[in-house]
């Protein structure tokens, strides 16, 4: 890229980077929904878990449909369509509270999460395509910053404007919080129509497929199983990376650990570390597949050593499955919709349908929780991890 490029390419990257950090932000609140819910309704860690199940399965149901959207109106346009989903999701939360109905809550998270997967469908692949596809791992790993640091601010954000510890809260203490974020996300929305954001395509994404000889005598998406494995891999990766973020508070307290609320800043500070090495390393030091190759095995040592350790330092170690997690969606992103051509936006489609993977391994965890405690819960990570392994080794280089 040059330095043209660079300039022009800065405040795209800007104001994608805060649509990723709102993103975080959106799925953070689970965190704090989670022990409040079990709490308030009197329901166990299983059914409490379903509120994350609602919100990611929704990727399931209109990752596809968003793609179509894409196809109609533009990446911008579906990103400020977005902003409009989440308002009214995070609006729908207030009467939930208000009437204590665990299924209209289960409702509000599904609203939130069609606005997520709206907005997941458009922005990875803007930022994949929007650079060199050797660099793009760099250009995830700065998004992940700030679409990571946003999980640990939003609970934060609601026990400040709360001022009350968790086991302390009503449902509805948690009006004016959502009546600020919703405020706040149809603004997003707003400057997001006007944001002076390019149209991007990828190579071979138009008409012609002869920028991307592989895919020329394809037919479908299913012809490609580094994608197929590729979105098998994210839908994994999705689901224990949820669970390093968004069991934190629960973890802690479960466990009976002082001021629960702060953990949840444990996994958010490993995956920036490894986001950072990303933009250093990638792909100047590390290709893409290798840097996976190493998260994988990072993450798998911290899945175990959070099983078999001491209750108080296991939670510790889940920081280190952080760290693993962080490089894998930068890495897998860019290597799953490789050499697609025309088939692009029907292949990212896949990979965002991928993330309802978040609804059904958290969901896992909850109930594993109920049945052997909250530490041995965590065992689900490891076939994940070990799945991943196997994609940076050898299932991303499938071309056949």
């Amino acid at each position: 890229m040059n330095q043209t490029s660079k300039k022009s390419y800065l405040l795209p990257l800007i104001i994608v980077g805060i649509m990723f950090f709102a993103i975080g932000f959106a799925l953070g609140i689970n965190s704090y929904l989670i022990p409040l819910l079990s709490k308030a309704l009197n329901i166990s860690s299983g059914q409490s878990y379903l509120v994350l199940a609602a919100t990611f399965s929704a990727f399931l149901i209109f990752g596809y449909p968003a793609s179509l959207v894409i196809g109609k109106i533009g990446y911008k346009n579906t990103m400020a369509l977005s902003f409009l989903m989440f308002a009214t999701g995070f609006y729908l939360f207030i009467p939930s509270a208000r009437l204590g109905s665990l299924p209209l809550f289960l409702f509000a998270s599904f609203i939130s999460g069609m606005g997520n997967a709206f907005l997941q469908a458009s922005v990875n692949p803007y930022i994949t395509i929007l650079g060199p596809i050797e660099s793009a791992a760099k250009r995830m790993s700065i998004m992940g910053i700030a679409n990571k640091l946003a999980w640990p601010i939003a609970p934060l954000f609601l026990s400040l404007v709360i001022s009350k510890n968790v086991k302390d809260v009503q449902l509805t203490d948690i009006n004016l919080p959502f009546y600020i974020i919703i405020g706040v996300f149809i603004l997003l929305g707003v400057l997001a129509y006007f944001s002076p954001l390019p149209e991007v395509a990828a190579a071979g994404e138009e008409d012609s497929t002869e920028d991307c000889a592989y895919a020329a005598d394809k037919k479908s998406i299913w012809e490609f199983p580094h994608l197929l494995l590729g979105g098998l891999t994210l839908f994994l990766y999705v689901g224990v990376e949820t669970i390093s973020l968004g069991t934190l508070v629960d973890y802690a307290t479960s466990i009976n650990l002082p001021n629960p609320g702060l953990y949840a800043w444990i996994a958010p500070v490993g995956m920036v570390i490894g986001y950072i090495c990303g933009v250093i390393f990638i792909p100047k030091h590390l290709s893409q597949a290798k840097a996976l190759l190493i998260c994988a095995i990072v993450a798998l040592i911290g899945s175990l050593m959070v099983v078999f350790v001491t209750e108080s330092l296991s939670i510790w170690f889940i920081s280190l499955m952080a760290l693993g997690c962080s490089l894998m969606w930068p890495a897998l992103w860019p290597l799953a919709i490789a050499d697609l051509g025309r088939f692009t936006k029907a292949g990212s489609s896949l990979l965002v349908i991928a993330i309802v993977g978040g609804a059904l391994v958290p969901t896992i965890y909850g109930f594993l929780k109920d049945a052997y405690g909250a530490q041995h819960a965590y065992w689900v990570a490891v076939p994940c991890f070990l799945f991943i392994l196997y994609y940076a080794l050898s299932g991303h280089k499938i071309r056949k």
